[in-house]
């Protein structure tokens, strides 16, 4: 495995203190990690965004989707049928249990679900606080509400 060494790039990113660990981590993790099921991520519109997992097998009873601490955890259980009689001579439609975890970027949340045709598409959106959101200020072109200094304040002050 290929060790990538982070440490220049601490010192110029100033406010991205978790950016060098969240890749690193990726890239460890992702080596070890299963690609099951497979999943998109979708950009639908600004702030709007969905992922989609093929989850082919599953029915509405043995998904389960939680959000805890900005982790978005997609977690199938599939029983085994222990009474099937079913003699395969290929199988190669994976109906295993899985987990698949999201790290959800700041002020992401998540806003439904739907199961159609074997894809669970979740649905995000990215929602800014007021006081986050890019304001316009206006720029005064009179000259009427200039600050005078006064003759008397001068003194008051020695």
């Amino acid at each position: 495995m290929n060790s990538i060494d982070f440490t220049p790039l601490y010192r110029s990113t100033i406010g991205f203190d978790r950016l060098p660990s969240l890749l690193d981590k990726a890239l460890r993790t992702e080596a070890t990690t299963s690609n099951y099921p497979p999943y998109d991520i979708e950009m639908v519109s600004e702030n709007k965004y969905a992922i989609s997992l093929a989850v082919a097998g599953f029915n509405r009873e043995e998904l389960d989707i939680q959000v805890e601490k900005g982790v978005l955890t997609v977690r199938g259980n599939k029983a085994e049928e222990k009474d099937s009689n079913k003699e395969y001579l290929y199988q190669g439609i994976a109906t295993r249990s899985f987990e698949r975890k999201f790290n959800l970027a700041d002020h992401v949340e998540v806003t439904g679900a739907d199961l159609n045709n074997g894809l669970l598409t979740i649905q995000l959106v990215k929602e800014l606080p007021e006081e986050m959101k890019p304001r316009t200020i206006a720029i005064n072109a009179d000259n009427s509400q200039q600050l005078e200094h006064k003759k008397g304040d001068n003194q008051k002050a020695a």
